[in-house]
């Protein structure tokens, strides 16, 4: 069996932990949570197909069930073949969202019993042994499926347009499977032709379900993907929390965990900066160091364990101060509705800072870009780059592109690196042979077009004045952040610099202005700005969550 790309190796080195053989056992222990009786399949029959929503995982108990993926052409390619002890899903089937891949019976039929999301979370959690097994494979095959080729979704345009660099990023960054094609290379032309696209309509987005969709936001391909939830307008959350980065996923997991019922809500992705980050070495238990999409995944997987619900992307655009001390209220955007919530947690972090560059918007997307990922790196590989920035995600990021391009300028606005960056990327930095590094520099115009993109960039010596241009198609801005805190609209007491303020009462450290509103990560006045710190007070605010409910349901009785 064959599966494209690098998940061959990842097959080949870790199969029997993405294809387990539950024993005997184990197998019992997994039966007193099915969801249903055992059921017989025909032979070829299909179980469960790409796109069904709340797909139940199957445990094979006699016969053989035959996995495949099917990417938005219609191609399907053999996974694996799980037979009897072995178990169908990934970590889609834990929150009942569309499946990725579809199962048929073997050729000697199948007799299996079904797992829907709710007994799949109640098996994972009630049974530590069958849990960590289960877990561990579905993590692991959603890693195949991204890696391999020929399976996900397809996008079709140039390779360096921005609206298809954004797709790609918004997949990624969620751990979705997506192949990309060059529209100038034969195979994405012929589709482009076979629809009948024009330019302007690209990129061209194949759902695995057969839908079509001509240059899509990222609300329209989450909806084919069935990624973004139905929320019930009525239903009251004991924890509503905004941003699903490192502290929101955090409290998601904490909260989930203790029996609290938690909505996250996120305008793009999870891991949120952190998500963005090539490796994070000072991450304490990983000493080789984590991926912040990684880190993000697995939090991402832990928190849809215990049943917190994730929406993505749905952006808050206000919160309701009224009536704070029994519901809570946020808006989303659009006409999302209101979502309604006993605590809300403001976990909505940071967002770059634009430099006050004229034509800055231009080229977003188109050459400039906030964040350094995989698909930045490809685009700009081999080719000569700028980063602009001194803190730890700016090291990060010129530690991770420095050996795929031919030379970095890494400009720097004050004297050096030492007053804002970790010692290590100091230090790995300064062995890179292709950084050349540049202080007390400062970008201060762009030039290209909208169809080529960025093609110069002019530089300023704050000491000097002297100023230089540098042609180059790809710059990177590490400049620093700004809270995100437009959306709460004047409701909770902000410091000169718009980071939420919090424990004015000393017994809720992390309480902001508002009796039942809470401030963790990023965005709260005074907070370190690591991972580490992010996670720690997303965990500590769960138990100043139950302080406030437990007061809430005295009053109430």
């Amino acid at each position: 069996m064959t599966v494209g790309g690098s998940a061959m190796a990842l097959i080949d080195t870790r199969r029997e932990q993405m294809f387990p053989v539950l024993t005997g056992p184990q197998i019992d222990t997994a039966r007193r949570f099915a969801s249903g009786d055992e059921r017989h399949f025909e032979p070829g029959e299909l179980v469960f197909d790409v796109g069904d929503v709340n797909a139940s995982a199957w445990l094979v108990l006699e016969g053989s069930i035959a996995v495949l993926q099917r990417d938005g052409r219609g191609i399907e390619t053999p996974i694996t073949t799980e037979c009897a002890g072995q178990f169908s899903g990934e970590v889609s089937q834990l929150s009942g969202k569309p499946s990725l891949v579809l199962g048929r019976a073997g050729t000697e039929g199948a007799k299996a019993v079904p797992y829907d999301a709710p007994h799949l979370r109640a098996l994972v959690i009630g049974s530590a042994d069958v849990g960590e097994v289960v877990m561990r494979a579905f993590i692991l095959r959603r890693v195949g499926l991204i890696e391999a080729t020929g399976s996900g979704s397809v996008l079709i345009g140039r390779l360096d347009a921005r609206e298809l660099v954004r797709l790609q990023g918004f997949l990624t960054r969620n751990g979705y499977p997506v192949t990309v094609l060059d529209a100038a290379a034969e195979e994405g032309r012929e589709l482009i032709e076979r629809f009948g696209v024009r330019p302007d309509e690209l990129p061209l987005m194949l759902c695995p379900n057969g839908t079509v969709l001509k240059r899509p936001s990222d609300a329209e391909a989450a909806v084919c993907l069935g990624i973004t939830p139905d929320l019930d307008p009525g239903k009251i959350y004991d924890v509503a929390v905004v941003g699903a980065g490192p502290a929101g996923l955090a409290t998601a997991v904490y909260a989930a965990s203790e029996g609290l019922s938690v909505l996250v809500l996120d305008q793009r992705a999870i891991g949120g900066q952190a998500g963005a980050s090539a490796r994070i070495e000072n991450y304490l238990g990983f000493p080789t160091g984590i991926s912040g999409q990684a880190l993000a995944g697995r939090a991402f997987s832990q928190a849809q364990k215990f049943g917190a619900e994730i929406a993505l992307p749905l952006e808050v655009d206000r919160l309701f101060c009224e009536d704070a001390e029994t519901t809570v209220k946020v808006r989303l955007s659009g006409d999302g509705g209101t979502v309604q919530a006993r605590t809300v947690v403001i976990a909505s972090g940071v967002r770059y800072r634009r430099p006050e560059i004229e034509n800055l918007s231009a080229f977003e997307g188109a050459g400039v870009s906030y964040w350094a990922s995989p698909v930045e790196a490809k685009l700009c590989e081999g080719e000569e780059v700028a980063l602009i920035g001194a803190g730890n995600s700016a090291g990060q990021a010129v530690v991770f592109l420095a050996p795929k391009v031919k030379r970095l300028h890494l400009m720097v606005r004050g004297e050096g690196l030492e007053a804002s960056m970790s010692r290590y990327l100091i230090d790995r930095i300064h062995a890179l042979p292709n950084v050349e590094m540049h202080t007390h520099s400062e970008v201060i115009a762009l030039e290209g077009d909208k169809a080529q993109g960025l093609e110069k960039a002019v530089f300023r010596n704050s000491q000097t004045g002297q100023e230089h241009s540098c042609d180059l198609r790809h710059l990177f801005l590490f400049t620093g952040a700004d809270p995100n805190t437009g959306w709460l609209e004047g409701c909770t007491a902000l410091d000169p610099k718009g980071f939420v303020v919090t424990g004015e009462d000393a017994a809720l450290p992390l309480q902001t202005s508002l009796p039942n509103v809470f401030a963790i990560g990023d965005v709260r006045c005074g907070s370190t700005k690591r991972v580490a710190a992010a996670v720690g007070e997303g965990a500590a605010v769960v138990a100043q969550i139950h302080t406030v409910l437990a007061a809430m349901n005295e009053r109430a009785s």
